[in-house]
């Protein structure tokens, strides 16, 4: 049997076991008391899904010898960073599962444990998974631009059909062996742990090496992006793999079991049994819509990729809503909320797709707000960084006020003010619509820098022409893809850690906060400082970093000149050395905030006064931390996006073209903008989430 017939048999056979799985999911559902089940085999399936996947990218070529031997580089550079990384993590891991355990309890230890592995064993299948993908796209690219479009793409699928594999599975087989909402709780804490260091050593990795590679080898040396006599190429294209696969798959993981997670707490507080299964059961819906999805992106030569991934992020939004409807009027009547129910859900989906919409206008240069940023380069740097910051802080207003509005439609939908609980559910249904379809909002996201790494080992190897026009094209829809993402992650981080302070709220019994009380509103006023914090700790740690990477390629140049004329090699292994070791001692202190902050604030007021008190004042802090960290993400974000962008216009021959002035100011304002969009704006998604969730997981010590 060949190969090719090999991973067709597989692929078949998934099929029927995933039919299989879905009439005994309709058996389990019918029962009711057991629709949790439903869950574990979605889980199941999903992760079967990836392996098949992967067996099938396994079996595609890598091309040449230079390219396998660049693709081994990027692989190494990745792999070694993950295993000091989680190195590190592991003892961070271990002594906050002790206080734990000595604190609250040993099963919440024991979830949060399995939440931290489990996140860790996410992020580390897909970087495998996608650092061993680039050359054999880059590859598949000599071909034909669908092969390796779909070949790019899968490695992304492997890494979001992973995230919310083991997210279902991890969080319905604990709720089954526990069978408590509070308990299962630390499953998400432990999720929101790994997910705060793999963002910001992430993004530290990734733009030390960004910015090295920039600065001195396009700006100062003159050479191309993605020229291998550039010392710190093989660590800007590991550092494309940890940040926005790595990085991006954990902050969605965690937003995914939080959501999750915030609904069950919620539901089983209003509507029991019911109310706590149907995030599962939605979330399961969407793991097979997911999976049915994926076969409807694909391309032809001269077809856009982008309108590809959109007809299958599009098709598995219908599935659910679909799929969701039946399932919510036969369990929720009309007269117990069930046309509530929906709409939140509805509200929720909408909400997500238009603040995709509204990131891609704002960041896309087929619209004017980029290229109004590259017009700006005329006139310097100055402006350019000016225009940049306009477009950035407007871009903010627009999902803010989506999200606003989401918030009071999916509250009003169910229950309302009349019935506060229920209408705080209905909040939480409306993120679990938004990160219904994560599997496949992850694969889009992860299908970018498997792209970008596949156009620069074609860069590198010097393959034809047409090959790197066909990897530039995947690669500029990875762009989009990238920001449309991290636009998704804040939206979804935002509705997801409203949920988990209602949650908190809800089981503490916080019905209001006087926010004329001293102590709430300094929490208030605390908290909303703190994202401010955390931006300057992540920045200063990407510039220190970058200083140093700078040196390192400017003394490479100097000591070898050989290098500029091909006869010696860069000495890649010390970049992606410094990116590691920077990314490792800087990460460590955000993270500290981010768990230290709500124990100081609720502990702290709770014993200078009183433990109601003190609860108000942490609920004040929350409150404040997620309005300035929400508007703070969006703008950072989106104007390292367009900034980014801008560039890339100027690079494809408007406005001066490569090597001009207006290029150089662009170059600038890209610089500025890579902490922006890589390392600051997208952590300070989990620094709420993950505040919010440590507040549900300790509530018990802020009780009276």
């Amino acid at each position: 049997m060949n190969t090719k017939t090999r991973n067709t048999f597989w692929e078949i056979l998934f099929w029927i076991v995933l039919i299989a799985g879905l009439f005994t999911s309709f058996g389990i559902y019918a029962q009711g008391s057991k629709a949790v089940y439903v869950g574990l085999i979605a889980g199941i399936m999903a992760l079967l899904f990836a392996a098949v996947k992967t067996a099938k990218i396994m079996s595609k070529s890598k091309g040449n010898e230079t390219m396998s031997t660049l693709s081994d580089h990027i692989y190494a550079g990745a792999m070694a960073f993950l295993k000091r990384e989680y190195k590190i993590l592991s003892f961070f891991v271990i002594i906050v599962a002790s206080l734990i355990a000595a604190f609250i309890s040993p099963k919440t230890s024991i979830c949060f444990l399995c939440g931290a592995i489990f996140s860790a064993i996410a992020g580390y299948v897909g970087m495998s998974v996608s650092t061993k993908s680039n050359a054999r796209t880059a590859h598949a690219a000599e071909k034909s631009l669908n092969k390796a479009f779909r070949l790019a793409f899968s490695g992304g699928v492997v890494m979001g059909m992973t995230v919310v594999g083991l997210g279902l599975f991890g969080l319905t087989l604990l709720y089954i062996i526990f069978k408590d909402y509070e308990i299962i709780n630390g499953f998400a804490l432990g999720a929101s742990s790994i997910a705060l260091f793999a963002r910001v050593g992430g993004g530290i990795f990734t733009k030390a090496a960004d910015v090295g590679a920039d600065l001195v080898g396009k700006v100062e040396a003159g050479i191309p992006e993605d020229d291998y006599r550039n010392p710190a190429v093989i660590a800007d294209n590991v550092g494309d793999n940890v940040g926005d696969v790595a990085g991006m798959g954990a902050d969605l993981f965690e937003s995914y079991v939080g959501s999750i997670i915030a609904s069950i707490t919620l539901g089983a507080l209003c509507l029991n049994l019911m109310g706590a299964f149907l995030p599962i059961i939605i979330s399961a819906i969407g793991i097979f819509a997911s999976i049915i999805a994926v076969y409807f992106v694909r391309t032809r030569e001269k077809g856009n990729p982008m309108h590809s991934l959109q007809i299958g992020t599009t098709s598995a939004m219908v599935i659910v809503l679909t799929g969701s409807y039946f399932f919510i009027k036969s369990w929720f009547p009309n007269d117990m909320g069930g046309n509530g129910i929906f709409f939140a859900l509805l509200i929720g989906i909408i909400a997500g797709t238009l603040i995709g919409y509204l990131t891609e206008y704002f960041t896309s240069y087929n619209f004017n707000p980029v290229k109004n940023i590259a017009k700006s380069t005329e006139t310097g740097t100055a402006t350019t960084v000016i225009s940049g910051l306009d477009v950035g802080m407007l871009s903010t207003f627009f999902p803010m006020a989506i999200i606003s509005i989401a918030t009071i439609g999916s509250f009003l939908a169910i229950g309302g003010m009349e019935n506060y609980t229920l209408g705080v559910y209905g909040i939480s249904i409306a993120a679990i619509g938004m990160l219904s379809t994560v599997g496949m909002i992850v694969a889009v996201d992860a299908y970018g820098p498997i792209s970008d790494n596949a156009g620069g080992i074609a860069q590198m190897a010097n393959l034809d022409k047409e090959v790197r026009e066909r990897t530039d094209r995947l690669d500029s829809v990875g762009n989009t893809t990238a920001a449309i993402g991290k636009g998704f992650a804040i939206g979804s981080a935002a509705l997801t850690s409203l949920a988990l302070l209602c949650a908190y709220a809800t089981v503490i019994d916080l019905s209001d906060m006087d926010i004329l009380n001293p102590f709430v509103i300094s929490g208030l006023l605390f908290g909303a400082s703190l994202p401010f914090l955390f931006c300057s700790l992540t920045m200063g740690a990407v510039g220190r970093a970058a200083s140093k990477m700078v040196n390192e390629v400017r003394r490479q140049f100097k000591e070898k000149p050989g290098i500029m004329t091909g006869e010696c090699q860069p000495d890649y292994k010390k970049c992606v050395d410094i990116s590691t070791k920077a990314a490792i001692l800087e990460m460590l202190l955000p993270g500290i905030l981010a768990i230290g902050a709500p124990l100081v604030v609720g502990l702290g007021v709770g014993a200078l006064v009183d433990k109601t008190i003190g609860a108000q004042a942490l609920g004040g802090m929350l409150t404040g931390a997620i309005a300035t960290g929400v508007c703070l993400a969006i703008m950072m974000a989106n104007t390292g996006g367009a900034w980014d962008n801008a560039k890339k216009y100027i690079e494809e021959g408007h406005f001066g073209g490569k090597g001009s002035a207006q290029h150089a100011a662009s170059v600038v304002g890209d610089t500025i903008g890579d902490p922006f969009k890589d390392t600051s704006g997208p952590s300070l998604n989990i620094l709420i989430k993950l505040m919010t969730i440590v507040s549900l997981v300790c509530a018990t010590l802020f009780i009276a």
